[in-house]
């Protein structure tokens, strides 16, 4: 079953979860008082203002092959244990705030109803590394996609997933899994097309 959430004009969340919205900022400011000063006083003696150091922009590391594992069976163990415990909220406040906005549990209960109800083991992908039908990809300069499948049987979990760089670590943004044949999850094998998309663009 495909579970998908359209946002930008390119492929990408497949479950609610795919939305770039744009964020807004909070800025906070404050006044500052001079005490005032007797004329018979002395003005006080010049201190040289300390420089200040400017933060370096935030890094965005590419992830190694190991990195990138590790992500991918993160969000499929959330997914999981959002399934089997009725609760999407650690699924939800894991992911980008564009996802967060875009997607409240209800929905994301919704959204996954299909493999929900499957009854798919999704834990099982943790036995085996994933396997990519195509090359981990930068879709924007905060935004990587991967797509692949965990081989297991009888049947294999084909992925979807986008991931954003925010607060300093990759969040996810989109995501499409979908229960798919053996057959059609060997690498470079058409997969079936998802029967549900729900993306929305940006």
């Amino acid at each position: 079953m495909s579970m998908t959430a359209k946002q930008l004009a390119m492929p990408g969340l497949r479950a609610p979860a795919f939305f770039c919205s744009a964020l807004g900022m909070a800025l906070a400011m404050a006044g500052a008082f001079a005490t005032p000063v007797h004329a018979q006083q002395a003005p006080p003696p010049q201190v040289a203002a300390t420089p200040t150091v400017q933060p370096q922009p935030s890094v965005r590391p590419v992830p190694d092959q190991l990195e990138l594992s590790k992500m991918i069976w993160s969000t499929i163990l959330a997914v999981d244990h959002a399934n089997r415990s009725g609760n999407y909220s650690v699924l939800r406040d894991m992911a980008a705030q564009g996802f967060q906005i875009n997607n409240n549990p209800a929905r994301l209960a919704q959204i996954f109803t299909g493999i929900r109800d499957s009854r798919i083991d999704l834990s099982n992908a943790l036995l085996v590394p994933p396997t990519y039908t195509e090359p981990p990809r930068q879709v924007q300069a905060d935004m990587i996609e991967v797509k692949g499948v965990f081989q297991l049987r009888p049947v294999s979990i084909y992925f979807d997933l986008y991931y954003q760089w925010e607060q300093g670590r990759w969040k996810l943004f989109g995501i499409d899994l979908r229960p798919v044949s053996m057959a059609s999850a060997m690498p470079g094998a058409p997969t079936a097309p998802p029967q549900q998309d729900s993306r929305e663009k940006r």
